[in-house]
């Protein structure tokens, strides 16, 4: 298997469709929404520079180092994100899922476990991968929150890791998961799938 490869994964709640230029339109409603890219520590792209971001995504998974991947939304239908595989390592089986944003619309709506769960699945079950990181901001404490609740334990923190668009300094919180909490992780995460299922029907 590639750990470039970019296939199309789907569950009852979300659909993810390999990245295209077709979703131009699509992912330039979706940044507007909530205008995402006004949060000074997220790297999301102003709606103008959507195309030219789609451009770079392709590029990088064409040249064989990410696997790039828009989030549609099955209750709307309506393309409200992105999300990678980056940092591929097949010879150490190891990868990072990030570079991930979403429609504000669609955070807190079970969207983002319900991606996490195709792609640690695909990760551990296809790939076999031994461990899978998550990477955020210091600053983002909504990432960080949410990376914690997937059940991915956090290993450290780079200082000064990286030189943000505005010049300032970003240090990088690291997570991940192990092969061999993968069981509980997927429990955990099918377990709250079901529970924002009922409440929803509620």
């Amino acid at each position: 298997m590639d750990f470039a490869d970019a296939p199309r994964l789907h569950n009852d709640v979300v659909t993810l469709e390999p990245l295209g230029t077709e979703h131009t339109e699509g992912l330039i409603a979706a940044v507007r929404d909530g205008d995402l890219w006004r949060t000074w520590y997220t790297n999301v792209p102003q709606p103008d520079a959507v195309p030219a971001e789609i451009d770079r995504r392709l590029a990088l998974q064409h040249a064989g180092t990410s696997a790039q991947w828009v989030i549609r939304r099955n209750d709307t239908g309506a393309v409200c994100g992105v999300t990678t595989y980056l940092n591929l390592a097949p010879e150490h089986r190891r990868l990072e899922i990030g570079s991930t944003w979403m429609a504000r619309s669609a955070q807190g709506a079970g969207i983002n476990p319900a991606a996490k769960l195709l792609l640690l699945t695909r990760a551990f079950d296809t790939l076999s991968c031994n461990v899978v990181e998550l990477r955020t901001h210091w600053h983002n404490q909504q990432s960080r929150a949410a990376i914690a609740r997937l059940g991915a334990k956090q290993d450290g923190i780079l200082r000064n890791h990286m030189v943000w668009a505005d010049g300032s300094l970003r240090d990088t919180v690291v997570f991940s998961i192990v092969a061999t909490e993968w069981p509980a992780v997927r429990s955990g995460l099918q377990h709250r799938l079901a529970d924002h299922a009922r409440r929803g029907r509620g």
